[in-house]
């Protein structure tokens, strides 16, 4: 059995879903002890229950602790079985992060899976839909896992009550990547969001965002204005780079959060990305390394590293013997080579 101290580096739910897939795919025990005991809420959330119960249903897992407040996890899987599944979070919490549990496993099975999560779609702390649809999936499918996504309710924070639907196709074969080329931003896209707010909130979030880049000599190629259906209000501007290497960069709206200060926030982490030169957003560094690290062969990529990079690393090592090496501390350019 492989044991894995939550506690570890970023210490969050990350630790909880990257061990859940890697235990999935290699059908091997693991027992995760200290899970999120650096919170404010330590244990398990309703959250990550709803990751550990997916994870249960697609392999008929044997559990141990799964409940909320749990701070040890035991979890024997005993296949991998695709098919056609639901799962209700039953609160705002991110169907995206579900779905991080479930993919990989679901990716090496011999059969297409049909998923339905429901949740909050566009919630904090959490890549939202359109990251997926948009950024994720592509750069999945250059590896060679093929996914559709469909949104169907747009669910917000706290009322939640989303739905997506994803598609998961077998992979033949994982590809080795070398990315190190950055793009050279000259297919920018855009979309801003709002329900039951006036129309104006999402003209401005755009109207900024446009004013801002502008500044730095680029330019938005096309955008769109969608009055999102979903329960509660809610607002969300998404930016885009839709070349070979894809990035993306959301806000989120709040009560007396003014609509230009969600597109500065997008401006800030888009320009962040910009200056650095640099191939992957960090976000996406984190969350595509498991997959590097399964296909064959070397892969190396340029980012910025991040506590969640180096958390997911330390989760791999665990698992797999694969050597990642990075040479830089949180915050700093690196490329990270997989051999």
């Amino acid at each position: 059995m492989i044991k894995i101290d939550g506690s570890y580096g970023e210490g969050g739910g990350q630790v909880l879903r990257t061990s859940l897939a890697l235990s999935a795919i290699l059908q091997k025990p693991i027992e995760i002890f200290n899970i999120r005991v650096k919170r404010p809420k330590p244990g398990l959330r309703p959250q990550h229950l709803a990751c550990v119960k997916a994870v249960q249903k697609i392999t008929h897992a044997d559990v141990n602790g799964a409940e909320i407040g749990a701070k040890k996890l035991r979890f024997s899987p005993k296949g991998i079985f695709p098919g056609k599944y639901n799962f209700d979070i039953g609160t705002a919490g991110s169907t995206s992060l579900v779905l991080q549990s479930i993919l990989l496993p679901l990716s090496m099975a011999d059969e297409v899976s049909e998923i339905k999560i429901k949740g909050g779609t566009h919630v904090p702390w959490s890549p939202p839909f359109h990251y997926l649809k948009y950024v994720f999936a592509p750069m999945l499918n250059s590896i060679g896992i093929k996914i559709e996504l469909k949104l169907y309710q747009w669910g917000w924070y706290p009322e939640g009550g989303g739905e997506i639907v994803i598609r998961v196709f077998p992979a033949k074969e994982l590809k080795a990547q070398s990315w190190n080329e950055p793009p050279n931003f000259s297919c920018l896209k855009a979309i801003s969001a709002s329900s039951h707010l006036p129309e104006h909130v999402r003209k401005r979030q755009i109207e900024r965002l446009i004013f801002r880049l502008k500044e730095i000599g680029l330019e938005i190629k096309s955008k769109e204005e969608i009055e999102a259906s979903g329960k509660g209000k809610g607002s969300f501007l998404f930016l885009w780079i839709d070349e070979k290497i894809k990035a993306g960069f959301s806000a989120l709206g709040a009560k007396g959060k003014p609509a230009e200060e969600v597109a500065e926030e997008v401006f800030k982490y888009f320009f962040t990305y910009y200056r650095a030169n640099v191939c992957l957003e960090e976000h996406l560094a984190d969350q595509i390394i498991p997959y590097l690290c399964l296909a064959s062969g070397q892969s190396c990529f340029k980012t910025i590293i991040s506590s969640h990079l180096i958390t997911n690393i330390w989760v791999i090592n665990q698992f797999l013997k694969r050597k990642i090496e990075y040479t830089k501390s949180i915050g700093e350019i690196n490329e990270i080579k997989i051999t």
